[in-house]
């Protein structure tokens, strides 16, 4: 057992250490618009570099596969029709899509450029290895949360090395490189970039955010735009109900945006859920129309979009489920060679559809610790575990079926030492933390667009084993780094 009385920090360090999470924007907004700092730990948690490796390795070709399966539009009509049937908001993005690729005027529909701006989350199992958990391609934040996490550890390391080496897991790990704000940046940069010089015009090129109403995820975002600012962007932030009366279309498709002018990106930090498009006040005979309509409106568009629908829909747990039981030869398809389908195969984890059979079985045969539930929800909270699959199994009715999958439960290693969190400035320690890995990428019309062939920097965040809900926003999370040891 650690010696708490020797290790626990002073009110000093905490007041110091919460300060650097304030200064540097790893905070949350509160209500009355002052700012709650992230729940963060004082050490980074440790992995083996062999494994890290494996995982940028094989990152970059799981957004190969992403983007090639995003851009085979009749694969996803057919292979999400079920889905659809099920899960209303997954009808409504299905539909979408199909206006945006089967209905439309052959002249306007190239003209948007996607922009594959994804995080592909892993955990390590301590029998299984390191497998995906779920891909995030609306919306994946938190890349600049993650490499000022990487900094946050340092300046722990330079400022109080004593408390950082009472902490550490792993006295000889070595901090793994983090520069995910920058890549994705960069990213986001080149794409702007190269839509803009399609058209003669001399001012910069302008990004923008769409965002959701009273967002208190605003520091992560705001990060993203002053990195975006130092590399010759302009930035402009806007809801989708904004969005509905302000945007218009200029000469060559030319998305152009009231009182701006022309847009070269629209990166979506909304549009995951339903609730982005429900608008009341506009009194709509069909709920969520003018705001949906509104994405669509931009996706006609020549401008570089982050996420398409067909990234939305590519990057489901329902095709998370469709590519684990695709033959590695099927692969092919997608412009895979054997080499890189089996690297993406052997990162794959078990998922099965909800059926009559399936449910039998679960019931009556499967250890039930070992399955998670999940729907189609992004964002946190969409998980059941255990017991609780059957008592959910019950309530949902035949046609509801195909929203839900069975995932394998993933129990990676649990730190080897107690760790220590810093949560609204109180710490707490930590005997059982657990860690999952997220990896980023950007790929941009259909070519990886990072200086690490599309690796753009990763999220550690960890959460007690015994806690389900592991998100920083919206669970018992906290932010974290990752050290390597060989």
């Amino acid at each position: 057992m650690h010696n708490n009385a020797a290790s626990l920090l002073t009110n000093q360090v905490i007041a110091e250490a919460t300060e650097w999470a304030i200064m540097h924007g790893v905070a949350f907004r509160q209500a009355n618009n002052s700012a709650r700092h992230c729940p963060f730990s004082i050490a980074p948690m440790t992995m083996e570099r062999k494994i890290f490796e494996q995982l940028v390795k094989v990152t970059p070709i799981i957004s190969k596969l992403i983007n090639n399966v995003s851009e085979d539009h009749d694969f996803l009509q057919t292979s999400l029709q079920d889905v659809a049937k099920a899960d209303p908001f997954f009808k409504r993005l299905l539909a979408l899509h199909q206006q945006a690729h089967g209905d439309i005027d052959a002249r306007i529909q190239p003209a948007r450029k996607p922009l594959l701006l994804m995080r592909t989350d892993f955990m390590d199992d301590r029998k299984l290895g390191a497998k995906v958990i779920e891909f995030n391609g609306i919306a994946a934040g938190m890349a600049p949360f993650g490499q000022r996490a990487t900094e946050f550890h340092r300046y722990m390391n330079n400022q109080w090395p004593e408390t950082y080496h009472d902490w550490i897991e792993n006295k000889r790990a070595t901090p793994a490189e983090n520069h995910g704000l920058e890549q994705l940046a960069y990213g986001i940069t080149q794409a702007a970039t190269k839509v803009k010089a399609q058209f003669e015009e001399s001012d910069k090129p302008t990004f923008l955010m769409v965002v959701q109403e009273n967002e208190d995820n605003v520091y992560d975002q705001h990060l993203l735009e002053i990195e975006l600012q130092r590399l010759g962007l302009r930035t402009i932030r806007r809801t989708f109900k904004q969005l509905s009366s302000q945007l218009s279309s200029g000469k060559k498709q030319r998305l152009l945006l009231q009182g701006v002018g022309a847009i070269d990106v629209v990166y979506l930090r909304a549009g995951y859920q339903y609730s982005d498009y429900h608008a009341p006040k506009l009194d709509e005979a069909v709920c969520c129309q003018t705001l949906s309509q509104t994405r669509l409106f931009i996706e006609q568009h020549h401008v570089a979009v982050s996420a398409t629908f067909s990234q939305q829909l590519a990057t489901s747990k329902t095709m998370q489920m469709l590519l684990s039981q695709t033959p590695i030869e099927e692969y092919a398809r997608w412009g895979l060679s054997l080499a890189e389908a089996r690297s993406v195969k052997q990162v794959f984890t078990e998922m099965k559809p909800i059926n009559a059979d399936n449910i039998t079985w679960f019931n009556h045969q499967a250890i039930k610790q070992d399955w998670v539930l999940k729907n189609q929800g992004e964002g946190g909270g969409h998980c059941i575990f255990g017991d609780d699959i059957s008592e959910k199994l019950a309530l949902l009715a035949a046609e509801e079926y195909d929203a839900w999958a069975l995932m394998r439960r993933l129990y990676p290693h649990e730190r080897e030492r107690p760790a220590l969190a810093i949560r609204n400035g109180k710490q707490l320690q930590v005997d059982n933390l657990i860690s999952e890995i997220g990896l980023f990428s950007a790929y941009f019309d259909s070519k990886p667009v990072t200086q690490l062939n599309g690796y753009a920097g990763y999220l550690i965040r960890s959460k007690p084993a015994s806690e389900n809900e592991g998100g920083v926003h919206s669970g018992q999370g906290i932010l974290d780094s990752l050290s390597l040891i060989e």
